[in-house]
């Protein structure tokens, strides 16, 4: 069974206390820090612009993973490129033109990802698949941190790991919702390779322990 990347939503830390909140996950052996993006349209919350983004890069080495939870994706690729994004991800539900915008991702040398929401089937993004980095399966419907994963949106992960083997494709598989030391061996076991984890991670004492265990590294 591989090992999965843990990447912290950071959507769960205290707003007040980013620079804190972005050395926690550094320290504490995750390799990506995730970033919500929400425009209180295509989700009902708000969180953050681009400003938050740049502000946090250069104070930490992690992969940025930005998720662009909003309506119209196409207007803010270059605004959280510019911003130090590695990774942008918009939600199939809320693009007209996908490869459009998956070139315009590459053309700004960033990796580009697809998110689907737990209504939306494998199917509907199967096509998409060669030209992607990255696939997002929300695990909860998005908008609100601290929700309970849907175990049925697994099925997906799985789906998605065997359709890669078959097609000989590269992307990654991420989940997104109610990841915890209870429901990341189910993860695991799906075949996926990031674990996004915002209130598991933030609310733990000893955050390194906790990554390992979600990573399944502790005997």
């Amino acid at each position: 069974m591989k090992v999965p990347v843990i990447a912290p939503s950071v959507l769960a830390a205290n707003f007040s206390r980013l620079a804190e909140a972005e050395a926690a996950i550094d320290a504490s052996g995750a390799e990506w820090t995730h970033l919500d993006v929400m425009d209180g349209h295509f989700v009902p919350n708000l969180t953050f612009g681009p400003k938050m983004v740049s502000d946090l890069r250069p104070l930490s080495s992690s992969v940025f993973d930005v998720h662009l939870m909003v309506d119209n994706p196409g207007d803010f690729i270059a605004l959280f490129a510019n911003a130090g994004a590695d990774y942008i991800t918009f939600h199939i539900e809320a693009a007209v033109h996908a490869h459009r915008l998956i070139g315009a991702i590459r053309d700004l040398g960033k990796k580009p990802g697809i998110s689907i929401v737990p209504s939306t089937p494998v199917s509907f993004i199967e096509e998409l698949l060669p030209d992607l980095d990255l696939v997002l399966v929300m695990t909860v419907n998005p908008g609100f941190g601290g929700q309970a994963l849907i175990p049925g949106c697994l099925e997906k992960a799985k789906s998605l790991a065997r359709i890669r083997d078959e097609r000989g494709l590269s992307f990654l598989i991420s989940v997104d919702g109610g990841i915890n030391a209870k429901t990341a061996e189910k993860a695991r076991e799906a075949g996926v390779d990031v674990m996004v984890a915002g209130e598991a991670f933030f609310k733990a004492q000893d955050k390194k322990a906790l990554v390992a265990l979600l990573k399944g590294c502790t005997p």
